[in-house]
């Protein structure tokens, strides 16, 4: 009964596909409009030699169609893009570059656009990853599946290319050659969607496969929004290359396992005298005369996926993205055991959250992480567990879901509770009728740091699926705070739906940049929000700190140095009043900690004046020892934080910013004596020959 549904789904999808009619169907088969009528309704099922026929006919296998013994299919082949016929050029796809190819990233995005399709609320979605490094036999078989005698010549051409793309490919074959090894990583999800939709049209495969910049989100409580995060699997692959295996919670053309297809993408190139744009696809050969010739996706048998390394567990609906030749351009994780353990801490730093739950509600995500070398295991399969990365964030969200929060932290473990105002703006397509904005009630959670967590004194802040967007180290924390760690909700990740959380999460994700690691101005907050709404972020940040300072102790005054034990070992410049004139930038506020290594952990706000030309400014660090010259330190880290990004060292600051903020850390082997026998001074310096 089971094959007959499937071989009906599938006459009656292929029939749509091609615009095809049952008297069309009849008269190319020899059959009569009765036979065609009973098996589209399932009343018969579709003889073999039917089936065979229209196999040919529709250039697609069967559900009935038995799996291959051996070779690969005829039919499959690499299809590349023609050149453009006005002569223009992509040495590389653009959107790959908006973001580093780190595992650390892909992490990030592939993560998120999975728990972005989970299709059963009442499961987590399950997440797996496997390296897998090929060598000898398991190599030369993977690349026969591949087809590599056919891109071959595509790699080479594309390789000589100066630009960019063509020398991190000339790189990657040179590897190839030379080591004849190559690394994959497969992200596997169940519980997800799958590619959904036609080959061509709107769909979640047309997003993922044939578009670019295609979000494609079915749901307003989706993290992504700009269509750009699937870039990163491509970015991630030193060739450029991604195979597709998707498992389909709908049927499309009759089926739903094993819809195939290969994605890559290469620089504009010439290959035997003719001309090629860029991306190609792997697929069987579209007969639509509209398409003629174009690779197509395909109905694959088990044999196919396993030659492919696309075989997948059960036929949970799902997807199973390939990188073939992965990588971590970071330079961060080179081995096999490094690129694991990246991946197991990329997921638990990005997604501790949505894999944590309560009594009465799981976790939206599970995921694992498992290395393979030619079919052996290498590093044994391993689950994130966020309890062992994050212990005190985990607490506070699980005492958040089953409500155990308090007024006032009493005792270490206990976790307290305090909403935190945003007024989100109108838009401005409601015009002034609507009023000047709505206000939502984000919800912060502070609880104590457990012993030996080097990351804390700090506000984690998230959205939607409960996705880390943004860390943020609270301002005027006072010096001999107890360490603590403290988690923002807002918007859907309140767990709420109410009125003002889809304004507030509309409003945020809009405030995102395609990296979504920050909320802060963008192109779309300032086109779609009345004036004022960078201003409504500044003072929801504003708020936020305050509601924190409540909670983890009353600020100390200045005059005060902090308490006993820190005051002998500390004595830090921070004046209360800028050290120079109006007309010059100047550190307004200082925020110090020491850690474990001996460097010294700085946050600092800067404030400027206003001014119609830019800022180039030098931040520098010294010691003030108790005689001789103060000693210059040396910056291990300087990153942006506030209105501020780094160049080359230095602080670039545009025009008419008034406040900027940034986060340094020192080197201490620049260090003459130990940080706690000094005090530090931090000064701005203009750069020599800016315009400013």
């Amino acid at each position: 009964m089971e094959q007959r549904e499937a071989v009906r789904l599938w006459i009656e999808g292929q029939l749509e596909r091609t615009n095809m009619t049952q008297a069309d169907l009849s008269a190319r088969l020899g059959v009569s409009r009765t036979a065609v009528l009973s098996w589209i309704v399932g009343k018969v099922e579709a003889p073999a030699d039917a089936r065979r026929a229209m196999e040919v006919l529709f250039g697609v296998s069967s559900p009935s169609a038995p799996d291959r013994s051996s070779g690969p299919d005829p039919q499959i082949r690499w299809y590349h893009r023609r050149a453009h016929v006005d002569g223009g050029r992509e040495f590389g796809n653009a959107a790959a570059f908006a973001f580093d190819a780190d595992l650390a990233v892909l992490a990030r995005e592939a993560t998120q656009n999975s728990l972005d399709e989970r299709l059963d609320d009442s499961r987590p979605v399950r997440l797996r990853y496997t390296l897998h490094e090929l060598e000898g036999e398991h190599l030369e078989r993977f690349l026969s599946a591949l087809r590599w005698s056919e891109l071959e010549p595509h790699y080479v051409a594309s390789a000589t290319s100066r630009q960019k793309v063509g020398r991190v490919l000339a790189e990657a074959l040179r590897d190839l050659e030379d080591k004849r090894s190559l690394v994959l990583l497969r992200v596997d999800d169940y519980n997800a969607a799958g590619l959904t939709g036609p080959e061509y049209g709107d769909g979640r495969y047309a997003a993922v496969v044939r578009r670019q910049l295609d979000s494609h989100k079915a749901t307003d409580r989706a993290a992504g929004s700009y269509g750009l995060g699937k870039a990163t699997l491509w970015a991630t692959s030193r060739l450029g290359l991604v195979l597709i295996n998707s498992s389909l919670s709908q049927p499309h053309g009759g089926r739903t396992e094993r819809r195939l297809v290969g994605r890559l993408d290469l620089p504009w190139r010439e290959v035997d005298g003719e001309s090629f744009a860029g991306p190609a696809w792997l697929g069987e050969p579209d007969n639509d005369p509209d398409y003629h010739g174009v690779s197509r996706s395909w109905w694959g048998d088990r044999e196919t996926a396993r030659e492919l390394h696309l075989d997948r567990d059960g036929t949970e609906p799902g997807t199973s993205f390939l990188i073939v030749g992965a990588h971590d351009a970071s330079g961060d994780a080179e081995s096999l055991d490094d690129m694991h353990a990246k991946l197991v801490r990329s997921v638990a730093d990005g997604f501790w959250a949505a894999m944590t739950g309560g009594r009465d509600s799981g976790p939206l995500l599970e995921t694992s992480v498992v290395t393979l070398r030619n079919n052996e295991i290498v590093v044994p399969e391993e689950r994130v567990d966020p309890n062992l990365q994050h212990p005190s964030l985990t607490r506070a969200l699980r005492a958040y879901f089953d409500g155990e929060t308090v007024e006032e932290l009493t005792s270490g473990a206990q976790v307290v509770k305090v909403e935190v105002p945003l007024l989100v703006p109108r838009l401005r397509a409601d015009g002034a009728a609507s009023g000047n904005g709505v206000e939502h009630r984000a919800v912060l959670l502070v609880t104590s740091a457990s012993e030996g967590e080097l990351q804390h004194s700090r506000v984690v802040c998230m959205r939607g699926g409960r996705m880390t967007v943004e860390v943020r180290r609270p301002r005027e924390i006072p010096l001999g705070t107890d360490p603590f760690q403290a988690v923002l909700l807002a918007g859907y990740a309140t767990g709420r739906s109410d009125r003002d959380v889809e304004l507030a999460e509309a409003f945020l994700r809009a405030s995102e940049p395609p990296e979504h690691d920050r909320w802060d101005k963008t192109e779309e907050l300032s086109s779609t929000y009345v004036r004022g709404a960078l201003t409504r972020l500044r003072d929801f940040r504003s708020e936020l700190d305050t509601a924190l300072r409540r909670v983890v102790g009353r600020r100390e005054s200045r005059s005060e140095g902090g308490p006993a034990v820190l005051r002998e070992l500390l004595r830090l410049d921070v004046p209360t009043t800028p050290r120079r004139g109006g007309n010059q930038p100047a550190v307004q506020n200082v925020i110090f900690d020491l850690d474990v290594s001996g460097a010294c952990r700085i946050r600092v706000e800067v404030k400027l004046p206003d001014s119609e030309d830019s800022w180039l400014l030098t931040p520098t660090a010294k010691f003030d020892v108790r005689s001789g010259a103060r000693p210059t330190l040396a910056w291990s880290e300087l990153t942006a934080v506030d209105n501020c990004r780094v160049v080359e060292g230095n602080l670039h600051i545009e025009a008419g910013v008034r406040h900027a903020c940034f986060r340094a850390v020192t080197d201490p082997a620049s260090h003459p004596v130990a940080a706690p026998l000094a005090g530090l001074i931090v000064d701005l310096h203009k750069v020599r020959g800016a315009s400013r």
